[in-house]
């Protein structure tokens, strides 16, 4: 543990890492020679790193103390995992601390990437270019989230999901199992469009997306909706009212015009 006092600008070498006890490499892993780990937060609390067996890290990619990378995964050029949450956020400040950051076995980071601490991706999941997930999201299993997304804070995404390019998921918001988002959607948790104001802000209220449903293109959804099991919300609608199961609705304000059929 001779390294744990590291500070943040000083990087320590993956060699050195090992001989230290904070990073561990399963067979067959290789690490681009540009790869930076980091493994002390902003607070001086140091957190080992695992990489699984057959683990690609890519040029110039950063990887936090709390890391574990499954087997098999993929972390592509200038990704960086496990970052910890720094300054204001989600009406709090945040003083940099690390945490557990679980990339599931087979999973695919593409260049750019920026994944913060405490997030948890499934297996077999894939996250494309530039997208970000900040602290406390988590991903199920063979979900595929496209290039350009940003997920803000504990946001939960199911297992089998899409969300195509573009599109921002508010703090908080609930996307189950086989949800198919379309590209360029806006979500909403904030009526009031209060900031910083203690004294008056209003709990947050994310969106939920239910099992099944699929979200056109360029939609945009307000706090607190629900869109129902296998709903169908039109390109372009902005949905100011829950959408039931089954229901079919676009326009703007969405309204209902017929049934899913099954």
């Amino acid at each position: 543990m001779k390294h744990a006092n590291t500070p943040l600008d000083a990087p320590a070498t993956a060699l050195s890492l090992i001989g230290a006890g904070l990073l561990r490499v399963g067979r067959g892993s290789r690490i681009d020679s540009t790869a930076v780990f980091l493994p002390t937060d902003r607070i001086g609390a140091p957190r080992g790193i695992t990489l699984g067996a057959r683990v690609t890290v890519g040029a110039f990619a950063v990887i936090h103390g709390g890391a574990h990378l499954g087997e098999g995964s993929y972390v592509g050029h200038r990704v960086i995992v496990g970052e910890p949450e720094f300054g204001y956020a989600v009406r709090q400040v945040h003083p940099g601390a690390g945490d557990i950051t679980t990339v599931g076995a087979g999973t695919v980071l593409r260049a750019g990437v920026v994944i913060y601490a405490g997030v948890r991706i499934g297996e077999n999941s894939s996250v494309g270019h530039h997208t970000l997930l900040r602290s406390g999201v988590t991903v199920g299993t063979h979900t595929q989230l496209a290039a350009n997304l940003t997920v803000e804070r504990g946001t939960r995404i199911g297992s089998g999901v899409r969300c195509s390019p573009g599109s921002h998921l508010t703090a908080e918001t609930v996307v189950a199992d086989s949800v198919f988002l379309g590209a360029g959607i806006r979500t909403i948790n904030d009526k009031q469009l209060i900031w910083r104001d203690p004294e008056n802000e209003q709990p947050l209220t994310p969106p939920r997306f239910e099992y099944g449903c699929k979200v056109g293109s360029g939609a945009v959804v307000l706090g607190g909706i629900a869109v129902g099991a296998r709903a169908l919300v039109g390109a372009g609608s902005v949905v100011t009212r829950d959408v039931a199961a089954d229901a079919i609705v676009y326009g703007v304000p969405a309204r209902q015009h017929g049934w899913v059929t099954r």
